[in-house]
C-alpha cells in the first residue's frame, strides 16, 4: 500500500513544523535555520517511514467496507426471516440427524 495515498502529507508536513519548533530555544537562532529545516525533513521522513509501515486503510476505503457490511448483515438477516418461516410453516420439524 502507498504510504502517501494513505496520510495527507499537508498534515504530516505540519506535525513535522511541530516537532521542529521543540528544538531546544539555544538552537532557534537565525544562525541555526538551515539546522532546524533539516530536523524537520528529517522528522518528516521518520513519521512517513513510521507510518508507511502500519497496516492502515484510507477513510474511503473504510466507508466501502463498511457499506459491504451493512448489506452483507442485511442479506443475512433477511435469509434467517426465510429460514424462521420455512421451518416455521412446515411445523416444528427437527432437522435429520448428520450420524
Amino acid at each position: 500500500m502507498n504510504p502517501n495515498r494513505m496520510i495527507d502529507l499537508a498534515q504530516l508536513d505540519e506535525l513535522a513544523r511541530r516537532l521542529s519548533s521543540l528544538v531546544p530555544p539555544g538552537l532557534r537562532g537565525d544562525a541555526s535555520l538551515e539546522l532546524r529545516e533539516e530536523l524537520q525533513q528529517n522528522f518528516k521522513s521518520v513519521l512517513q517511514t513510521g507510518l508507511g509501515k502500519l497496516d492502515l486503510v484510507t477513510r474511503e476505503e473504510f466507508e466501502v467496507q463498511r457499506a459491504v457490511l451493512a448489506r452483507t448483515r442485511e442479506k443475512l438477516e433477511a435469509l434467517e426471516r426465510s429460514l424462521v418461516e420455512l421451518t416455521g410453516t412446515a411445523g416444528n420439524t427437527t432437522p435429520p440427524s448428520s450420524h
